[in-house]
């Protein structure tokens, strides 16, 4: 049951804010500039007002995990931290003498009440309003590009992520007292999940007996992450993989399991749209949605910045028909030719191959026809047969008995001249040049808000990690600029 009325602190001991919790303090200039009463507003549907006990204010528990992306902590690191960081309990409404929360209570909030919220859209809305409140929002361009986010746990082995956990425990341990190794138990050597959720178990019962050592910080925090994933995903472990993660490539060598998040953002550095998938999934083809989803932020858009990823044809129409710039170098191998089955075979720009509708990318191409007539010319990409004979996508795709699997592109380099212009003239070259920000953006919410890897597994869990990471960015950008104006 949570209750409609704004609870009134009443505390003789509310001054101290005021003395340890200065006006520059992120958090209190957070709170001065957000009302976070939008919250309440959205997540009131999801409690019952008159029935049951009373329940955690929402817009505290909100914060709470608004607090875990600013600091990039766990559930349990991040409540024990409440307890005696008064910047904390001001951010959260408490009087320094209150209790905090028990931290399992913010895995209820998560599944229990931020279902059915369109949280992320919600959150970039609520920023941009503000950015746009403050004035702080000058230009009328949008950057786009994607990044992608490594699954928590791995597609071949589960096990192998909880070796590596239990590793950098004993590490941190290590570090303070090498005697431990005599106290640990003998590493399995089945290859058994059971038996290595077994052995993570007894190498935390010997970290918690030692009441000196599992005090220290670092030690507390590599705990807590192998604790929360044995308490909270050990069903995830257990099913081997994450069931919405997805293969997708970086390069021609290399890949990734996980998801996509793909972000727009404008020239003063705050991100105006985001379209999370899985891994799979091509960039250009979110283009048109982030540039609506900007729009519908209020925010005024002439130009379009991205990368060759951005300029097919779909695109390049697109921006014509809504008097758009598309800053985007062109690619002869997609914007020249016809493709066929577009559904099915998509380019992947970094790799220069395409890649069939099961994941499986071209391992080699060659260009047919005389050279110099380009409308007889043809991109070929082989595909690796073996793949092809035990993909359950083959029907309609693979002939049975065929010694080969190509996908042809015909090149037609008249269809995109003014592109091809534009992309030659100083005002293009001047323009890509902002094509940076994006790149330093996407850094910051991997290494500085633990966006390089999902803290949960499922699409859904993607979006809430995403909401409170750009949420958190997209504060402390704007924050910044104010001070930047005065």
């Amino acid at each position: 049951m949570i209750s409609n009325q704004q609870t009134l602190i009443l505390s003789p001991y509310m001054a101290i804010y005021d003395i340890v919790v200065p006006k520059d303090n992120m958090l209190r200039q957070i709170n001065d500039l957000v009302d976070f009463s939008f919250v309440h507003e959205e997540l009131q549907n999801n409690y019952c007002l008159d029935n049951g006990r009373n329940a955690a204010p929402p817009i505290r528990m909100f914060k709470y995990l608004l607090l875990k992306s600013i600091f990039d902590l766990s559930d349990v690191d991040i409540v024990e931290r409440s307890k005696y960081d008064m910047s904390l309990k001001y951010f959260l409404d408490m009087a320094p003498e209150d209790e905090v929360i028990n931290p399992s209570s913010l895995t209820k909030f998560r599944k229990l009440r931020l279902k059915d919220v369109n949280l992320l859209d919600m959150l970039i809305q609520k920023t941009v309003e503000i950015a746009l409140e403050k004035e702080i929002i000058k230009s009328r361009a949008i950057i786009v590009d994607a990044t992608h986010t490594k699954a928590r746990f791995n597609q071949q082995s589960p096990k192998e992520i909880l070796m590596e956990k239990s590793k950098l425990l004993r590490k941190v341990v290590y570090q303070i007292d090498e005697t431990m190794k005599d106290k640990f138990p003998p590493k399995t050597t089945s290859n058994e999940l059971a038996d290595e959720l077994n052995y993570c178990q007894k190498v935390i019962d010997a970290v918690e007996k030692e009441e000196t050592i599992r005090e220290y910080p670092k030690v507390k925090e590599k705990l807590n992450h192998l604790k929360e994933i044995l308490e909270d995903h050990q069903e995830h472990l257990q099913l081997s993989n994450d069931p919405d993660a997805r293969v997708g490539h970086k390069t021609a060598d290399s890949s990734f399991f996980g998801y996509k998040t793909h972000i727009a953002m404008n020239e003063e550095r705050i991100i105006t749209a985001v379209v999370i998938t899985t891994g799979e999934k091509t960039d250009g083809k979110q283009l048109q949605t982030l540039i609506e989803k900007s729009r519908e932020t209020g925010m005024k858009i002439d130009i379009v910045i991205g990368d060759t990823a951005y300029s097919e044809k779909d695109n390049i129409q697109y921006a014509n028909r809504n008097e758009l710039q598309l800053v985007a170098k062109l690619n002869p191998n997609i914007t020249h030719g016809i493709r066929k089955k577009e559904e099915e075979f998509e380019y992947n720009k970094d790799a220069g191959m395409y890649v069939c509708k099961a994941g499986h990318m071209a391992i080699r191409k060659a260009r047919t026809g005389k050279k110099g007539i380009n409308d007889n010319q043809k991109d070929t990409y082989m595909f690796d047969i073996e793949k092809c004979k035990i993909c359950p996508m083959r029907k309609g795709c693979y002939q049975e008995g065929a010694k080969s699997k190509t996908y042809s592109v015909t090149i037609k380099s008249t269809e995109h001249k003014e592109q091809e212009a534009f992309q030659n003239s100083d005002d293009f070259k001047e323009k890509s040049k902002e094509r940076y920000k994006i790149e330093a953006k996407n850094s910051e919410l991997k290494h500085r808000h633990g966006y390089d890897v999902a803290s949960s597994s499922g699409l859904i869990g993607m979006q809430l990690q995403g909401a409170m990471a750009i949420f958190s960015v997209n504060l402390k950008r704007i924050i910044t600029l104010m001070k930047e104006s005065k």
